[in-house]
C-alpha cells in the first residue's frame, strides 16, 4: 500500500476516534479551511456549520465499526455502524475526498436504523 493511501486511511480512522472522543481540535486540523458537508439534512455546509451542526453538545455514540473502508486516489469511502449511547444504532456510507493530506469535503449517504 503506498504511503499516501496508508495516511489517508488513518486520517479516517482517526476523524471517527476524534468524534467519539469529542476532539473538534484534532478534527479541525484534519480538514481544509473551505472543506464542506453534505448529507440527506445539510446541502454542502461550510466548515463552521458542520462544527455547530454536527458535533453535538452532549455525547451521542459509544461507538463506530468500521465495516469498510476503501481508498482510490482521492477519494476514501467507508462503511460503518454507528452505535448510539441511548442503544440505538445505524449503518450509513460516507465518501470523503482530500486534497493533499487534509480532507476537502465528506458526503453522508444515511442507511437505515439497526
Amino acid at each position: 500500500m503506498s504511503d499516501m493511501r496508508t495516511s489517508r486511511e488513518q486520517t479516517v480512522r482517526h476523524l471517527y476516534a476524534a468524534y467519539l472522543d469529542d476532539r473538534k481540535d484534532i478534527v479541525g486540523s484534519m480538514l481544509t479551511e473551505d472543506f464542506t458537508f453534505s448529507s440527506p439534512r445539510d446541502d454542502h455546509i461550510d466548515r463552521a456549520t458542520y462544527f455547530e451542526r454536527c458535533w453535538p453538545k452532549e455525547p451521542v455514540f459509544r461507538g463506530f465499526d468500521i465495516e469498510f473502508l476503501a481508498i482510490d486516489g482521492d477519494e476514501a469511502v467507508v462503511r460503518y455502524r454507528a452505535e448510539k449511547r441511548d442503544g440505538g444504532s445505524f449503518r450509513n456510507i460516507e465518501s470523503l475526498r482530500f486534497r493533499g493530506d487534509k480532507i476537502a469535503s465528506v458526503d453522508v449517504y444515511f442507511g437505515r436504523n439497526l
